[in-house]
């Protein structure tokens, strides 16, 4: 299964837009370009789609900028602190395929030969840093688990999953459903425009770089090209500005059984 992984677009609807001297909308025109050269199955994006407070000018833009991905592959968006769900919803649809019936949240799972994908919901309020996936959607995401097939699964959400006041505010109960469900394999994520790969328990904890700007002039601006297999994963980082050090570098990961 071949995916590009994006996250942190933050697109205004003025394209002039600009940050740390980066173009969000010029970025994402770069990546666009690049992830249809490299012609992958589908396109995931971890959150933080909008530039500040998912306005709806935010997401026509997007959806323009996305929009010849979406011809050639199914494209998949996550929320973040930056989004606006019912703005979301109401540029992408409500009926997403893959949508799930948790109440108040986008949730989508997405079904493949080898790998299973979750898209979590971690948008509190449009603007707010920190993040919550809440009792309805720990409860939905247990009960899932238990009842499906038991295919490798990788968990997308936006925020990151520590214990900074920024991050996952129920992190500590998303560890204990899916630290003894061995299906979970992975969890991906955006929110600290940073790229690392990191495990806890076995469970890999993988750091999506931003596309529309880095914090720090250390970090890559850009995307990754994934494969995924029933036995493990290769990303490849697509840097398109920042530090690009590590572009072109592919880590292998093996899943732990």
């Amino acid at each position: 299964m071949h995916w590009a992984l994006l996250s942190d677009t933050h697109i205004p609807e003025n394209p002039a837009d600009e940050y740390r001297g980066f173009r969000p909308v010029e970025n994402l025109k770069k990546c666009v370009e690049m992830v249809l050269a490299a012609r992958p199955q589908g396109a995931i994006l971890c959150g933080d789609a909008a530039r500040l407070a998912g306005l709806p000018g935010d997401y026509q833009s997007l959806k323009s900028l996305l929009e010849p991905v979406a011809r050639e592959m199914p494209v998949a968006i996550a929320l973040g602190n930056h989004d606006d769900r019912k703005n979301f919803l109401q540029a992408f649809g409500a009926s997403q395929k893959g949508a799930q019936p948790v109440k108040n949240r986008h949730v989508l799972v997405i079904e493949g030969p080898a790998v299973r994908f979750i898209l979590l919901d971690s948008l509190i309020m449009p603007n707010f840093t920190p993040g919550l996936l809440g009792k309805d959607q720990r409860t939905w995401l247990a009960q899932f688990l238990d009842s499906a097939p038991p295919l490798p699964t990788v968990i997308f959400m936006h925020h990151t999953p520590d214990d900074s006041d920024s991050a996952l505010l129920d992190m500590p109960r998303l560890f204990d459903i899916v630290k003894d469900r061995a299906m979970v394999k992975a969890i991906i994520f955006g929110h600290s425009h940073r790229y690392a790969n990191l495990a806890w328990n076995g469970i890999h904890m993988i750091n999506i770089p931003a596309v529309g700007y880095n914090f720090r002039d250390e970090d890559p601006v850009g995307w990754v090209d994934a494969v995924f297999t029933a036995r493990g994963a290769s990303l490849t980082l697509r840097a398109i500005g920042g530090n690009r050090e590590r572009d072109g570098r592919t880590v292998v990961l093996s899943w732990r059984s």
